[in-house]
């Protein structure tokens, strides 16, 4: 009993470290059921139908097919570069997808929705050449180039949505070395051997009771021989009154 209760202690460990080495190898992006591709610690998702029938999406529109995340926001020029990429792969042709920007009048310049301010841009000309009411004025992003350009919130039609959320396992923030990779694997190996010997014996302590039990030895009745039973009878004859 003791024994069966130690396997499976160790059955549930094995259990948990599967789940703890899920959760350190994989991305925590979004399970909405939606493709999200992880890139360092933020995820997207390329919104598409069929990759030949592009969609056209208002500034509104766009904003409300990512409700629960945000419209793609970039930080760096090598996050540009990887949403231009990954794009060519899911869009045919160019697509302007929208920026999470808006023009902020209190500081009287652009910035991003999650109230981050610009510290990248990519732009396509001048900004300030741009004939749009700053209060009016939305970003799109060309898939082609990488560019930048002003374009009206309220008139301006996109043919190209990107999503993006950040990664919400505290784990993830910071990527896992290999040696720690290495280490939870191989914990995960040791103590499923432990645990398969445990149980391996366990099995066969009950098979070798029962084997014994089946085979216990029980010595047949003992005939006695005829003086002695000639004996007894008349010991009982004796005894009666």
């Amino acid at each position: 009993m003791e024994s069966w209760k130690k396997s499976q202690r160790f059955r549930f460990g094995v259990f948990l470290l599967c789940v703890h080495l899920q959760l350190v190898l994989t991305g925590d992006c979004p399970a909405d059921g939606r493709t999200w591709v992880p890139f360092k610690d933020q995820c997207y998702h390329f919104v598409h139908g069929e990759e030949d029938q592009l969609k056209s999406y208002t500034f509104d529109r766009a904003k409300t097919l990512c409700r629960g995340s945000g419209l793609l926001t970039i930080q760096s020029a090598e996050e540009n570069d990887f949403v231009i990429e990954y794009s060519q792969k899911v869009w045919k042709g160019n697509v302007n997808a929208w920026l999470g920007m808006y023009f902020d009048t209190d500081v009287d310049d652009m910035r991003w929705f999650g109230e981050e301010p610009v510290s990248f841009t990519n732009w396509e000309g001048p900004p300030n050449e741009s004939d749009l009411m700053p209060i009016e004025t939305c970003v799109a992003l060309h898939s082609n180039t990488g560019k930048w350009e002003n374009v009206s919130c309220q008139e301006e039609v996109e043919n190209g949505v990107i999503c993006e959320a950040s990664q919400s396992s505290v784990q993830t923030k910071k990527k896992p070395s290999a040696l720690l990779s290495a280490l939870v694997i191989l914990s995960v190996v040791v103590i499923i051997g432990v645990s398969a010997v445990i149980w391996f014996l366990h099995q066969k302590h009950n098979l070798g009771t029962t084997i014994f039990t089946a085979f216990e030895y029980h010595p047949p009745f003992r005939v006695l021989e005829t003086d002695q039973s000639c004996l007894v009878e008349a010991e009982e004859t004796d005894s009666v009154p």
